[in-house]
């Protein structure tokens, strides 16, 4: 005989209503245009490229309140970058000028294998972002914080920024942090990366990692389990592979979605907009599979244009691609499901 009726299935854990604030260095970026190799390139195109200012400006795409938080040179390149992040909607308020350091440049190489980027931001302003960035508004006031991993390769204080923002344990925050582990091996000459970006991706309320980035910095053989094992704390853990499909570990267990067949003509900042994405679904109270194909959708903008950031479906058909089966959703991917 029963004992009476079945506890209520408690709902999954999402971060507190409110904006997001995405802190982290933007800079100026040279391109060039047509897409050919540098040393061949007749013309250059400028705009504008940071991972976290790229994840604010595709979370405002989808109408999420959000702010970006950095620093930015009293210069030309400044005001571009400060102009080209506030158009989606983004509040660029809070973001400082600094009058003694420049605003960083990076420079795009396609070639055959990919896009090589070179970095000119040694000593940028954004290098010289401190722990005091989370003292007053908008980080005060945020319900979730985005981080990445190229903030504490970029200097001392911009890693003691990033370590003091998850401090404390999770429920001791004044808001949820979102940490995408963005490794950048030339940001990390000295060996480091491995254990640090382990560290503090582990004391994240929600972690975004490429299966292949985790390999390159844990462990050739790792499966997407396997880096859930090495990243056993934060609530949810995405692990991306490429074309093949991305996974969500949560509190309800594993839950995987392939990744649509998209026309790639670059992939830089998908994994950006994949993380805004998917973070838009856990603002809007998605479901968890929701969440990855508003991943999916969002980064498929960023693959099928040069620059980082691509304009979203549009709304009915937004809709009518989180509204797919999942045997539908499963043959527009770019590789089948096991049988």
């Amino acid at each position: 005989m029963t004992g009476g009726p079945a506890a209520p299935k408690t709902a999954p854990w999402r971060p507190a209503p409110g904006p997001v604030v995405c802190i982290g260095e933007t800079m100026a970026a040279l391109a060039p245009d047509p897409p050919n190799p540098l040393a061949t390139a007749a013309q250059l195109r400028l705009s504008v490229a940071g991972a976290e200012s790229n994840v604010a400006m595709y979370l405002a795409d989808h109408g999420v309140e959000v702010a970006w938080l950095s620093a930015l040179g009293d210069d030309p390149l400044g005001d571009r970058v400060r102009v080209a992040v506030a158009a989606p909607g983004v509040d660029v308020s809070h973001v400082r000028t600094d009058p003694d350091r420049p605003t960083g440049l990076l420079v795009k190489d396609p070639g055959p294998a990919g896009t090589r980027v070179h970095y000119y931001r040694r000593g940028s302003a954004a290098s010289a972002l401190g722990p005091d960035l989370l003292d007053g508004p908008p980080a005060r006031t945020a319900s979730l914080l985005h981080l990445t991993g190229i903030t504490p390769a970029l200097s001392e204080s911009c890693r003691r920024l990033v370590t003091r923002a998850l401090a404390a344990e999770p429920a001791a925050r004044p808001y949820a942090v979102s940490f995408d582990v963005n490794h950048r091996a030339a940001l990390w000459p000295d060996g480091t990366a491995p254990a640090t970006l382990r560290e503090l991706a582990d004391r994240a309320d929600i972690v975004f990692v490429g299966l292949d980035e985790a390999q390159a910095l844990w462990g050739a053989q790792l499966s997407a389990q396997d880096v859930r094992a090495w990243l056993p704390r934060p609530r949810i853990l995405v692990v991306k592979d490429g074309a093949n499909d991305a996974t969500a570990f949560t509190d309800e267990g594993a839950v995987t979605v392939p990744t649509p067949r998209v026309a790639v003509v670059e992939a830089v900042g998908a994994g950006d907009a994949f993380a805004a994405g998917f973070l838009a679904g856990l603002v809007r109270r998605a479901t968890t599979a929701d969440a990855l194909r508003l991943g999916h959708i969002t980064a498929a903008s960023a693959l099928q244009v040069p620059g980082d950031h691509g304009p979203l479906p549009d709304p009915r058909e937004l809709e009518a691609l989180l509204a797919l089966s999942p045997r539908a959703w499963a043959e527009r991917a770019a590789v089948a499901p096991s049988a």
